[in-house]
């Protein structure tokens, strides 16, 4: 089967999905085609142990095998899905709450990092995996990420008050950047993967030149792609100048060693802010909007469905189910202590509505990006089970999480005191 053919078919699975979610389950979408897409990857399992003369299953395992995963997600849909979210965010809500998103993207996701990778690790020692502890930390840098994607899906779906949507939003386009230092930092710390000499200074150097580095790049590409789109007025050239834009300021970032989506995620944010004032007109922005939210819905849709298949690959195996499982409280709880403590603290200098930890804790969804790095890793012998303790975070967050946020979200805004946040 060709590239094309394998590209033909995921397509039509996407459509197909798409179409009876839409028809007749009318679940969130992303969410939808990610259960049809897991019910399933798990039909083709049964279906294996019931008639093992069938070959059906591993063809369509061999099939998905084909797609290199992470290099899908980090390497090519990820610059579109980050630039199609980051060109609707309202520079002027985030710049007054930039603190917030600042420390829970930022001291957050450190925070989180650590108290994953500590829990796991006490969790394996009491089961005898004898996991080591910086596997432990680089599965808690791979699995602290909110992933913008999911959480982007799904805030469409549910109405908050406006600090809390730029929160949430804001968060998410920020630290998975974040995340991909400290995995990257700590994975050279896990023992036969690096040299195990990285410092502290190390580690601030590379989250300068990744974090700050991938900034001033977005900027810059961002700039230049805006005085671009002023001197003509012709929407198929800007919309072409942006798709530009967000493949080459993510290319160019990791050329240079800095972060991709940090720096696709600023252009996305001047270019969608800065544009509409004195570059684009009317029938530019129609056209260049609509290009970009038709680019999101479809690469999510694709996105999740390969989510779904991706247990055809799994490499599961009956013990890995107890830290598996334990992973999801613990994924949990790191993000409340980690969001709760953000917002305590800064509840003295921003205004929070009552309820803004329960949706910020419960909206954290995790996603193909900590597929992806965990894919990622070495082969060792820990890998399996961190893909596995992975895959089951990432998919209760979207299922479980996803379905029950309009609910919670609801139940914890019903109450509408300002200058409080309570859980």
């Amino acid at each position: 089967m060709s590239v094309f053919d394998l590209i033909a078919l995921l397509l039509s699975l996407t459509a197909i999905f798409s179409w009876a979610n839409q028809r007749f389950l009318q679940l969130p979408p992303s969410i939808g085609i990610l259960a049809m897409g897991l019910l399933s990857s798990t039909l083709l399992i049964v279906l294996e142990l019931m008639l093992p003369d069938v070959a059906l299953y591993e063809q369509l395992a061999d099939l998905v095998k084909r797609v290199d995963f992470q290099t899908t997600v980090m390497n090519g849909m990820l610059a579109f899905l980050l630039f199609a979210g980051a060109l609707h965010v309202d520079f002027s809500r985030l710049r007054a709450r930039i603190a917030v998103v600042g420390a829970m993207a930022v001291a957050g996701t450190t925070l989180s990092t650590i108290i994953i990778g500590f829990a796991i690790w006490v969790f394996t020692q009491a089961l005898g995996l004898g996991l080591p502890l910086a596997w432990a930390l680089v599965f808690g840098a791979l699995i602290s990420p909110t992933d913008p994607v999911a959480v982007l899906a799904t805030l469409k779906t549910i109405s908050v008050p406006s600090e809390l949507e730029t929160d949430m939003s804001g968060e998410s386009l920020f630290n998975d950047g974040i995340g991909v230092v400290l995995f990257t930092a700590l994975l050279a710390l896990a023992p036969a993967t690096g040299t195990g000499h990285v410092g502290a200074a190390q580690i601030g150097e590379l989250f300068l030149l990744e974090a700050v580095g991938g900034a001033m790049l977005g900027l810059i590409c961002g700039y230049l792609a805006y005085l671009a789109m002023r001197t003509v007025d012709d929407y198929p050239v800007e919309v072409l100048i942006s798709i530009a834009l967000a493949m080459g300021s993510y290319s160019l970032a990791s050329a240079l060693h800095a972060s991709g989506p940090i720096a696709v995620v600023v252009a996305g944010i001047f270019v969608g802010n800065r544009g509409p004032k004195d570059a684009l007109s009317d029938l530019t922005q129609r056209y260049l909007f609509g290009f970009w939210t038709l680019v999101d819905q479809i690469l999510n849709a694709f996105l999740f469905l390969l989510i779904g298949l991706e247990v055809l690959v799994l490499r599961f195996d009956i013990n890995f189910l107890p830290i598996s499982l334990a992973a999801i409280p613990v994924a949990v709880g790191a993000r409340f202590l980690a969001t709760a403590s953000a917002v305590m603290v800064l509840r003295n200098w921003y205004e929070f509505h009552r309820g803004t930890i329960s949706v910020l804790v419960w909206g954290g969804l995790r996603g193909g990006i900590s597929i992806a790095l965990a894919l990622s890793l070495p082969e060792t012998e820990w890998k399996p089970v961190l893909l596995s303790a992975t895959y089951f975070v990432v998919v209760f967050t979207i299922l479980v999480q996803g379905l029950t946020l309009r609910r919670v979200a609801e139940r914890a805004l019903s109450k509408q005191p300002r200058g409080e946040a309570s859980p």
